[in-house]
């Protein structure tokens, strides 16, 4: 468990509540969970404190989470950080355009069980290379 402290993990979300209970979770597995309920924000922050990992809520008011994605991936110091959706979101099509048009490397629907976060945290952390075996 002590690898799993480097491993930073970065949650835009509008729900001060989901960012606690997020880091409640994966912390208490040694992940470092950051959060913060405003795109624009959030996009500074992660430009400065390069995360492992980003979730990253859809529907945010002002810049919403697609907003965030397209942004993020025209960063070249963020282009290649794993995004996983964590949404309300849950419709079939919802779930196809998000793996399968704009390739998110995670869709989670809000929801969840702690033990589906900590599994789809650690499958998007394994097939990038970054979580220890």
């Amino acid at each position: 468990m002590e690898a799993k402290k480097s491993i930073r993990i970065f949650y835009f979300e509008d729900d001060p509540e989901m960012i606690d209970l997020v880091n409640l979770i994966l912390g208490r597995i040694g992940y470092v969970v950051k959060g913060t309920a405003s795109g624009a924000a959030g996009l500074e922050i992660v430009k400065e404190e390069i995360p492992d990992l980003i979730l990253l809520d859809l529907m945010m008011p002002g810049m919403d989470g697609w907003d965030v994605y397209h942004q993020l991936k025209a960063i070249d110091s963020t282009k290649n950080i794993p995004v996983i959706v964590v949404t309300a979101r849950a419709q079939p099509i919802d779930r196809v355009l998000g793996l399968h048009i704009a390739k998110v490397d995670g869709y989670l629907c809000k929801p969840f069980h702690p033990k589906e976060l900590q599994d789809c945290v650690e499958l998007v952390l394994n097939s990038n290379g970054q979580a220890n075996p």
